[in-house]
């Protein structure tokens, strides 16, 4: 069979099992699928999908299976009756869940024969198979690379290294950036809203001004790697007397101020642990160590 349409077998067909199976269909791999609820695999079969009664059977039928159901206990449930069928295959699991749950389930697939890669799908169901959105992969780089055709119909695939638990610690640091992000944006949206100025003006202003922040970012993680964080363009004292003037702008206008002054408090006790004339990468210090920064 030609390399770029292997056969796959999807198990769990929720709204994002639902979306990876069409993914790989609609790129012309013969696609097995199986769900608890078999109504739910109608669409799937309609479009070419093979249903398959057992989740052995639908192991059984591809080299492949990536599963993506509500959780690990889950995962084994719905796999327990199928370990016999594992061997000598590959297990992608796209499973939300920790580190620690990653490196226990790559130990049950080895027990079994079966080659393993955990995974996080940074997108919701619409944006699979759009080749902009990430999928995280960790575990083997031989088996990455072995399925990386495949596993590219659903997403760009970016595999982070052979522990098994990054993928689901990547997850978790990168949806915390996501709700930080789309909160301080939201409070903006607000704070601009109340003197009636529409989400819809203020947001491309927004999007261009996040371009420049990303190049802070980029400044700042050499510091952090290096524990060294010069001051050159804005101390964290600066920072706390900025972050007053949103404060102030909030407060007549009947905005929350809560994020505000948890920043504030966080940039606060980094000057008190010493770092006030270091730039504000210093704050991964009492992040890092919130029962004592380094003095």
């Amino acid at each position: 069979m030609n390399a770029a349409h292997r056969a796959v077998s999807v198990v769990g067909l929720g709204s994002m099992g639902s979306a990876l199976a069409a993914a790989l269909l609609d790129r012309g791999h013969p696609t097995t699928v199986w769900n608890r609820s078999p109504e739910k695999a109608r669409p799937l079969v309609e479009r070419g999908a093979r249903l398959a009664a057992t989740p052995q059977e639908a192991v059984a039928a591809a080299p492949l299976t990536i599963v993506c159901v509500l959780d690990y206990e889950a995962l084994y449930t719905v796999l327990d009756p199928a370990v016999g069928d594992l061997a000598g295959r590959t297990l992608v699991n796209l499973t939300s869940g920790s580190p620690e749950h990653a490196q226990a389930a790559v130990k049950w697939a080895h027990s079994h024969g079966a080659d393993y890669l955990d995974g996080a799908i940074m997108t919701t169901p619409p944006g699979v198979g759009d080749p902009a959105v990430m999928f995280l992969y960790s575990g083997s780089r031989e088996v990455f690379e072995t399925h990386r055709p495949t596993l590219a119909t659903l997403g760009d695939p970016v595999h982070l290294g052979g522990d098994p638990g990054l993928a689901s610690l990547y997850d978790a640091a990168l949806l915390g950036l996501m709700w930080s992000t789309m909160t301080g944006w939201l409070l903006g949206t607000a704070l601009v809203g109340a003197e009636r100025t529409p989400a819809t003006d203020f947001t491309p202003v927004a999007i261009r001004w996040l371009s420049t922040v990303a190049r802070f970012l980029t400044t700042y993680a050499p510091q952090v790697d290096a524990g060294h964080y010069p001051g050159d363009d804005a101390t964290v004292d600066v920072q706390i007397a900025a972050i007053d003037h949103l404060i102030h702008a909030a407060t007549p206008r009947g905005v929350d101020n809560a994020l505000p002054e948890l920043l504030k408090a966080a940039m606060e006790k980094a000057s008190a642990a010493g770092h006030g004339q270091d730039s504000y990468a210093s704050l991964i210090e009492v992040l890092r160590n919130p029962a004592g920064a380094r003095a």
